[in-house]
This record gives C-alpha cells, sequence and structure tokens, in this order.
C-alpha cells in the first residue's frame, strides 16, 4: 500500500532509544506497519523486542524518538529518563486502537471468558452491555471457543486462554494487534491452535506487530521480518529474502541455532 500524507503508517516508530537507569537497551529503532501490514521482530532473547512493542503501545516510556499513529505523534514532556507522555487522554485513544496481547494471558481469573471478553468494550469505550455481549460471543466463535463463554480462565487449557485474549483484544475494535510472544507458554499441541488464529487474522489483512519465536510463523504471515541485535536493526526485509538469504553473519547464526533447536 503507498504511504502518503493522507494514508500514512498505522503505526511508526522513529529512531527510538529506551534505558533502563544507565543501560540503554534499545538504540535507535525505526519501523513502519501500514494498514494490513504484518511486520514480525525476531531476535535472540534480551534483544529488545518486547521492550519495543511495549513502547509503541505506551506501556514504557522511551527516552527519545517518535511514536506515531496514524500520522499523529505522542506529545512528550520532559528529556531523558524524565520524558513521559504529555496527554493522558492521547495515551488512552491510542492504546485503545493499538490492543496488545500478552504472552501470559493476563485473563481475569473472577469472570467467565465471556465477562472477560465484555469488560473493556463496557468500561472503557462505553459501549451498550447488550451490544457489546453479542459482540463478544461473535469473537470467542471466530477464535473458535464460543462455546467457553461461561467457563472460568481456570477451566481452559492454555491455548484456549490466548484464545480468550485474542478475542478479548479484537472486542476493542483496535486498528492494530500486537502480539509478544504470543505462544511461547504453550506445548506445541496447543501452540498449533493460537498460530492457526493469527494466520486467520494475518489473511483478513489485520495490521500486527508480532514478536515471535516462532520463524515458521514469522516466515507463514509477515510482509516485512525484522532482525533485532542488540538493541539494533540487524537486518530486514520479506521473509523470503530475510529467511531465504540471510546477510548479517549474526542472523545466519540466529536462524542455525533455531533451526537447530
Amino acid at each position: 500500500m503507498n504511504v502518503t500524507e493522507t494514508n500514512p503508517p498505522v503505526i511508526e516508530i522513529r529512531d527510538l532509544h529506551k534505558s533502563y537507569g544507565d543501560l540503554e537497551v534499545i538504540k535507535g529503532v525505526d519501523i513502519a506497519a501500514n494498514a494490513g501490514d504484518v511486520v514480525s521482530l525476531i531476535g535472540s532473547s534480551g534483544s529488545g523486542k518486547s521492550t519495543i512493542l511495549r513502547c509503541a503501545n505506551l506501556l514504557e516510556d522511551s527516552q527519545q524518538g517518535d511514536i506515531l499513529f496514524k500520522g499523529e505523534a505522542v506529545h512528550w514532556r520532559g528529556h531523558g529518563l524524565h520524558r513521559h507522555p504529555a496527554d493522558k487522554h492521547q495515551v488512552i485513544r491510542m492504546r485503545t486502537n493499538l490492543s496488545m496481547v500478552f504472552q501470559q494471558f493476563n485473563l481475569w481469573s473472577h469472570m467467565s471468558i465471556l465477562q472477560n471478553v465484555m469488560e473493556a468494550p463496557v468500561t472503557v469505550l462505553g459501549r451498550d452491555k447488550a451490544e457489546a455481549e453479542a459482540a463478544a460471543r461473535k469473537y470467542l466463535d471466530k477464535v473458535g471457543i464460543g462455546d467457553k463463554c461461561d467457563a472460568w480462565p481456570a477451566q481452559l487449557s492454555g491455548g484456549q486462554q490466548q484464545r480468550a485474549a485474542i478475542a478479548r483484544a479484537l472486542a476493542m475494535e483496535p486498528e492494530a494487534l500486537l502480539f509478544d510472544e504470543p505462544t511461547s507458554a504453550l506445548d506445541p499441541e496447543l501452540e498449533q491452535e493460537v498460530v492457526k488464529v493469527i494466520k486467520d487474522l494475518a489473511n483478513e489483512g489485520r495490521t500486527m506487530l508480532l514478536v515471535t519465536h516462532d520463524m515458521r510463523l514469522a516466515a507463514d504471515v509477515s510482509d516485512n521480518v525484522i532482525f533485532l541485535h542488540q538493541g539494533k536493526i540487524e537486518e530486514q526485509g520479506p521473509p523470503a529474502e530475510l529467511f531465504g538469504n540471510p546477510k548479517s553473519e549474526r542472523l545466519q547464526q540466529f536462524l542455525s541455532a533455531t533451526v537447530s533447536d
């Protein structure tokens, strides 16, 4: 899709820097996801993948650089380690449009699966309860667990809980979905249930930023794959190019280690 001033990327990160005290973990990263793009972030543990996602969703403050949502830049106050978003209403609006699915499912244990999916549309978006319930049932059907509406999270397998978490993210009807290692807490059989849902969402043309350890998933669903090493982009490109003809020695090492796992 062509990007113009009237059609900017859904998510754009420019020259992002993130530190924890004196330790700089993200060292000037640029990422853009246009409408309908799936961008996957890969790399070894500690490379900064999940931190970038949390900065994009404003769950973490970054110290330098711009974060834009559909061309609108986050407003900041302060500098360096004292930099924070200046407008809490802007943060809420942006975060509402960037639904995040975490590695740990984060479902509320005291609510049924249906209530989990309904809660944010009712309390955050102010939706009518009957309307929110109908939408929640639709999204639970979509991820293949429509029969689990009245179950409690503890009664579901890990794969079912993660699919409920995806339904909860979809119920916000966001502009983009952010996935932070959505399958890494699951055993291989349950992982495939979640992979299928993510592939279906990609085929629908949903905009997604995906942090994953699953190279096959990244290869299958991505328009662009970004390999991070020590807080920087080491290499990026279409999956066929990145996986089929890796140029940097570090990426070659990473992929050979991943294949042999």
